[in-house]
């Protein structure tokens, strides 16, 4: 029962946070269940929004005993048997295997300990998580073992491409930007409409710049290379987005007078 008014208490303050924004909220009330067992945490659970953080070391401990953690340039370096995983605080991504999995809210730190959303912490780890809406938990359960490395996962030829087109279409903007070009080749890709390949979707007839222009063949910043990874991860902040064009250059392209706005991320408007 206190579980629960704890739990409803913390609803109550996320709705109605102070101005109307959400807010993080501390909960000693929410436990973290590791393979049926409740596991001590060494700061409360905070939850913003829909997304609950959780301290990354006693899950990663739990699931994996011989898991050791350092403190190297800046960031939390956490390795086990199969497993090399990375968090640096402030960064929107985590990296694990040389999977580049996204976190758009970024950690949260408290009393000094580094927090991570529940999801991408289970991904990372190979394992699953869950909300048990009974006992008012978080429940994590492990899988097969740590998430495939990237050198299994990533095409070596896809990676190449998107990257380059990720660059030269948006290599001024910041990480959100570029992640949402990558999102529309994607796009395009899973839709009936165009090729159904990365490199035909960039190098089909009048679509893209800088095919035409020669920068599709400049060599790709690092984060273009990681915005890659992020988008090929699941990465998503264009949504559904088919095209997109910079409304300073193009005020009055087809896509704006034809095509469902989606949303505009620094120099770019993008369509659906």
């Amino acid at each position: 029962m206190l579980k629960r008014l704890l739990t409803l208490a913390m609803c109550l303050c996320l709705t109605f946070g102070l101005g109307g924004n959400v807010i993080a909220v501390e909960s000693d009330g929410i436990d973290v269940i590791v393979n049926n067992a409740v596991i001590e945490l060494d700061v409360p659970v905070q939850v913003e929004g829909q997304t609950t953080f959780v301290s990354y070391w006693p899950v990663v401990r739990s699931l994996y005993p011989d898991a050791q953690a350092v403190w190297q340039n800046g960031q939390a370096v956490v390795t086990a048997a199969g497993l090399e995983l990375t968090i640096q605080p402030g960064r929107p991504y985590l990296v694990a295997n040389g999977r580049y999995l996204y976190m758009p809210q970024g950690t949260r730190s408290l009393g000094g300990t580094i927090q991570v959303p529940s999801r991408v912490l289970a991904a990372a780890l190979g394992a699953n998580v869950s909300w048990d809406p009974v006992g008012q938990d978080v429940v994590f359960t492990a899988g097969m073992g740590p998430i495939t490395s990237g050198s299994a996962v990533y095409q070596e030829d896809v990676l190449y491409w998107l990257s380059h087109i990720i660059y030269a279409e948006s290599g001024n903007q910041s990480l959100e930007g570029k992640i949402a070009v990558g999102n529309v080749v994607l796009n395009r890709v899973a839709s009936s409409k165009f090729p159904n390949t990365v490199y035909e979707v960039i190098f089909q007839r009048n679509q893209f710049t800088p095919v035409s222009n020669g920068t599709i063949y400049a060599t790709p910043t690092e984060e273009c290379v990681i915005a890659a990874k992020l988008c090929l991860d699941g990465a998503n902040t264009a949504g559904n987005a088919l095209y997109f064009i910079n409304p300073r250059y193009s005020p009055n392209s087809w896509a704006s007078r034809n095509r469902p706005y989606v949303a505009t991320i620094g120099a770019h408007a993008f369509y659906a």
